[in-house]
């Protein structure tokens, strides 16, 4: 469900999610009381549900919904989340009859503010572990402002979690969800090590161009040829396996819009297309060595599509 305005209607919203425990959470810009979130890992059907996080304008969410209505993808959108009240992937998804709902990030930063962090992380929460996993890192240098960004990030996340829980689903895709996850919520996802069931999809050419701006990195750099890619999420940034890519051609005659519009041409049939092997149970992770010219040996997880 959507953010309701008035304090009494979030906190009979939200309390109606999940039974009430001991340590504080907050829910939609509500401090409340609550247990950690419980877990979603559900079997696979005939038609997967799937669940999405967005930020903005949805535009990758329209062509995953578009795909599902015309049965182009063996799947079926339960829920749409954003951390953005304002984000249009929302209104997008209300036209479907899609079940949507906030938690907003930025006020629940603000209101972490005025309380200790202590009485508001969730139970699970340990931020010197999600530290020795977390491969992405905010650029402060301060150690206490670390575990102060990590912290109120679970804060978030386990709001978030609880929003989720209603909502059964195979697989989470992020669909210009531009919040950093961290091993807490990854984790209270990803039961099963080898069965990863969150994807994202990045606007360039993994490994190359990791961040927020694949397109603009791929331009700058003067490439002959640009593209997407869908892979599932790890704790590092866009390092996660690899599930498939596209790419187009960079023309002398191509400006950074031009480079825009030919990308997201090609994402929307690449996230389909990525989504169904999902549907199929046709992608497997596995682990890979690799023994390197001096000697030294690398391992990486890496997407095998069978069938």
């Amino acid at each position: 469900m959507r953010a309701t305005a008035g304090k009494e209607a979030l906190r009979a919203e939200s309390e109606s999610h999940a039974e009430v425990g001991q340590k504080g959470m907050f829910c939609k810009g509500l401090l409340l009381t609550g247990s950690d979130p419980t877990d979603t890992h559900t079997f696979m059907a005939d038609k997967i549900r799937v669940g999405s996080l967005v930020s903005g304008g949805g535009t990758n969410l329209q062509a995953i919904i578009d795909a599902c209505n015309s049965n182009q993808i063996d799947a079926k959108v339960v829920f749409v989340g954003s951390d953005n009240p304002h984000a249009y992937g929302l209104e997008r998804a209300k036209k479907h009859g899609i079940s949507t709902f906030v938690v907003d990030y930025q006020m629940i930063i603000e209101e972490s503010r005025e309380r200790p962090l202590e009485d508001l992380v969730p139970g699970a929460f340990d931020v010197e572990t999600v530290l020795s996993r977390q491969g992405i890192h905010p650029g402060v240098s301060d150690r206490e402002k670390v575990k102060r960004y990590f912290s109120t990030r679970a804060i978030a996340e386990a709001a978030l979690l609880r929003e989720m829980a209603p909502y059964p689903f195979d697989l989470l895709v992020l669909a210009g969800f531009m919040r950093i996850v961290t091993p807490y919520f990854i984790d209270h996802i990803n039961t099963d090590p080898s069965r990863p069931r969150i994807m994202n999809i990045h606007p360039a050419l993994l490994p190359s161009f990791p961040g927020v701006d694949g397109y603009g990195d791929t331009y700058r750099y003067g490439c002959k040829v640009g593209g997407c890619t869908v892979h599932f999420v790890d704790y590092g940034e866009d390092t996660g396996p690899i599930i498939g890519q596209k790419t187009f051609e960079i023309t002398p005659d191509d400006t950074i819009d031009t480079i825009k519009e030919k990308g997201l041409r090609i994402e929307y049939q690449l996230y389909a297309e990525c989504i169904q092997l999902f549907a199929e149970d046709r992608l497997k992770v596995v682990s890979k060595t690799y023994t390197l010219e001096n000697g030294t040996e690398s391992t990486r997880k890496v997407v095998e599509i069978t069938g």
